[in-house]
């Protein structure tokens, strides 16, 4: 059969996937977000603290995704906690290290002038610099998810969820009818879900960053 007949034979299948392959990602960035901005916060104050915070983010990713995976097996199983665990992880340095540059990049008169008025520590933080900061710490958020939407599809290798079992299904019987059209089928899933959670992080920056920021 041709690639169109195999989407209309398999399309509930791969919606399913595609919803597991969306959600993974999508609770996994939740998680890697929170971590990342509170590594930042924490960090952003102390250059050598920021950089070891940067560095051993970065070292994280310097990990083949699919030893990551490999090595999680025998520590947590199969199926989702290594898949959440390595996306988590692999997430993190683009939060990370755009969170320092952005609360470094805040005008320090700002944050005076928050003082002066008699803000605390946490408040300043939270009305005055983390909103200042925002633009960059969302274009971290963007990287981090194209960058899992790909990383993702390697968790098939320990029986985690989403459209990497298509891809996989598809190279494991190469010379098959199907198998080029489960290859292409999840490939272009991962593709369009990428395009529609960037598109819906352009709605969310124009919704949450003010013009003048964004200018």
């Amino acid at each position: 059969m041709n690639f169109w007949e195999y989407l209309g034979n398999r399309h509930q299948q791969l919606l399913t996937d595609a919803y597991q392959h969306a959600s993974a990602v999508f609770q996994c960035m939740v998680v890697a977000t929170l971590i990342g901005v509170l590594i930042g916060v924490v960090t952003y104050r102390s250059d050598w603290a920021g950089n070891l915070a940067t560095t051993a983010t970065s070292t994280i990713l310097t990990i083949p995704s699919l030893a990551m995976i490999g090595l999680l097996i025998p520590i947590v199983g199969l199926g989702v906690p290594p898949t959440v665990i390595a996306l988590t992880l692999y997430g993190l340095l683009p939060i990370v290290r755009n969170a320092i540059v952005g609360l470094r990049g805040v005008d320090p008169s700002l944050v005076d002038a928050a003082t002066g008025i008699g803000m605390s520590r946490v408040m300043r933080l939270v009305r005055v610099e983390l909103p200042l900061a925002w633009p960059p710490i969302l274009t971290g958020i963007r990287v981090s998810t194209q960058m899992l939407m790909g990383i993702a599809a390697i968790a098939a290798y320990a029986s985690g969820p989403g459209l990497g079992n298509v891809i996989f299904r598809g190279l494991a019987s190469l010379g098959s009818k199907n198998a080029i059209n489960q290859v292409l089928a999840g490939t272009l899933g991962i593709i369009i879900l990428a395009l529609l959670f960037d598109a819906a992080y352009v709605l969310i920056g124009r919704l949450t960053i003010p013009r003048g920021i964004r200018v």
